[in-house]
């Protein structure tokens, strides 16, 4: 077996945190001199990784995942080099390319024309083949009119269109690649995740960081589950994302409220979530045909006010398949206007189309464009087969997540 591309032997890094900062958002200078020569001031460790290893051949391509916090970005930005270890040792054989985060390698001031030279050079590459490569970036990119306009004016969408084709195309050996791709739009995720499975085939190494399990099963033969800043599970990835779902499950019971995997600002959050019936009772399965209602309780924080909130429920299949988005500006029920202090959503689905399975779902609010909470495996629901069709006829198991309402018409011709 040839000499791995990665090996990592117990990495771990830490932080010290000050449990009281979270509450002084707007210290004062004496405040924060008080808080320094204070005798006892508690302070925390924070393990956003402990005692990684782990060993990557090359040409491996491994997918990443687990849930926010778990220290995904924290293994690829050490690996990157962007930040050092606390302790361990991780050790890479081969050029580095990374998309870690959007603008990352990118010199704001300097326009796309003059970073593709300049992350050339970050790379080791000479000018000349650079120039060779120049214009499969430009075209795979489609930044073509905004080749001399410096970055910092460029879309988050145009910036990693960019980042992705340097990193791409400048050969690196080794590939870092972090959720940033969702960033893009479907036809350029399409487009990166076909050049990935490329890259692998061309014997180069690439570590996939997503909560995209669909990508991940598709893509990677291998994955790893970062649970707490530690290996959780590392096989064949079926297996790891059926495990990591699983768990995901679990640990949900419907209350949200010390949920600490959370995205947005908090002004309005969810503390509760469940599924109904058609008589209303809280239930976790239902028949295929019949009516669904998901149910997210929400509270606005003290002292803050919102109005004209967006709601989202995203439905996904057992292995990770984004399956439906379920959203209040979609159907035109607009929530305008300012909302309770506490209150309830209800998204109701008259016919529920699944057919025979689990099915999870991830929440999302905003409020004039500001996310205000994100959270990812809120909640399950079981579909049990129903007679959906009114023939009684029922679809099995395993013939598509869907159930659609048709027609047949025979004709003869001639």
């Amino acid at each position: 077996m040839s000499s791995p591309a990665i090996q990592i032997e117990n990495l771990s890094k830490s932080y010290r945190i000050n449990p009281l900062a979270s509450h002084l958002s707007y210290r004062t200078l004496r405040e924060d001199l008080v808080n320094l020569f204070k005798n006892g001031q508690p302070k925390e460790t924070l393990w956003a990784l402990k005692d990684i290893s782990l060993t990557i051949q090359k040409g491996e391509m491994v997918g990443i995942i687990g849930r926010n916090g778990a220290g995904k970005t924290t293994l690829l930005k050490i690996l990157a080099r962007i930040t050092p270890p606390s302790k361990g040792l991780a050790v890479i054989k081969g050029r580095v390319g990374s998309l870690l985060e959007v603008g990352t390698g990118f010199h704001p001031e300097l326009t796309g024309r003059e970073n593709i030279y300049l992350n050339g050079v970050i790379l080791g590459m000479k000018r000349s083949e650079v120039v060779k490569k120049f214009d499969e970036i430009v075209a795979f990119a489609e930044v073509e009119s905004f080749l001399d306009t410096p970055i910092k004016h460029y879309s988050s969408g145009m910036q990693v269109r960019l980042a992705f084709a340097i990193a791409a195309h400048l050969d690196p050996e080794i590939l870092f690649v972090d959720e940033v791709l969702a960033v893009g739009d479907f036809s350029f995720q399409k487009k990166c995740l076909g050049t990935m499975e490329k890259i692998t085939k061309q014997g180069r190494t690439i570590l996939f960081v997503s909560h995209q399990m669909e990508a991940i099963l598709n893509l990677c033969p291998r994955s790893i589950l970062l649970e707490k800043g530690k290996i959780e599970k590392d096989g064949p990835s079926q297996k790891v994302v059926e495990s990591y779902l699983q768990s995901a499950r679990q640990l949900n019971d419907g209350s949200l409220r010390y949920r600490r995997d959370r995205q947005g600002v908090g002004h309005f959050r969810f503390v509760e979530t469940w599924v109904e019936n058609k008589q209303g009772h809280r239930v976790t399965a239902v028949l295929s045909g019949d009516p669904l209602v998901l149910v997210g309780e929400f509270e606005v924080a003290e002292g803050k006010s919102v109005s004209d909130v967006e709601v989202a429920f995203a439905v996904y299949s057992a292995n990770g398949t984004q399956l439906t988005d379920l959203c209040n500006l979609f159907t035109g029920d607009f929530f305008e206007g300012k909302v309770p202090k506490r209150g309830r959503v209800r998204c109701i689905i008259p016919r529920l189309p699944c057919n025979t399975g689990l099915y999870t779902y991830n929440m999302f609010a905003a409020s004039k464009q500001v996310l205000q909470d994100f959270l990812l495996n809120v909640g399950s629901f079981e579909v049990e087969s129903g007679d959906y069709f009114g023939t009684g006829k029922t679809i099995a198991k395993g013939q598509g997540h869907f159930l659609v309402n048709h027609r047949w018409q025979l004709e003869a011709i001639g």
